[in-house]
């Protein structure tokens, strides 16, 4: 099962993160997000837990969403699975472009 760990303090390290998935299951990964993609691996205050079975996850949600961790009050649910095309979200534009319409000023003097 794969989770969703929000509103993490930015010095949350992926083993602290690990030990308190640890004590309702097996974890078999921890991922913290960063900002690698622009260069300076700041973390992003958010990560992933996956856990070996689904029961173990559900527990660890139940118990730890809510949970004050370093001073901060962090989100804990399941992560929604990605896309089958890779995670790309494909957009139909057409949908999402408005016809272009004039406006008209009505000039109402009170």
């Amino acid at each position: 099962m794969n989770i969703y760990v929000g509103n993490l303090s930015l010095e949350t390290t992926e083993d602290e993160l690990r030990q308190e998935f640890t004590e309702y299951g097996e974890v078999t990964s921890v991922t913290m997000m960063n900002d690698r993609y622009i260069g300076s691996g700041q973390a992003r205050g958010y990560g992933f837990v996956k856990m070996a079975s689904k029961s173990e996850g559900v527990a660890a949600i139940a118990n730890l969403e809510g949970k004050t961790m370093r001073n901060r009050v962090v989100n804990v649910v399941e992560a929604l699975p990605l896309s089958d095309n890779g995670g790309m979200v494909s957009l139909n534009m057409r949908s999402y472009i408005r016809p272009h319409k004039k406006r008209e000023r009505s000039n109402i003097i009170d």
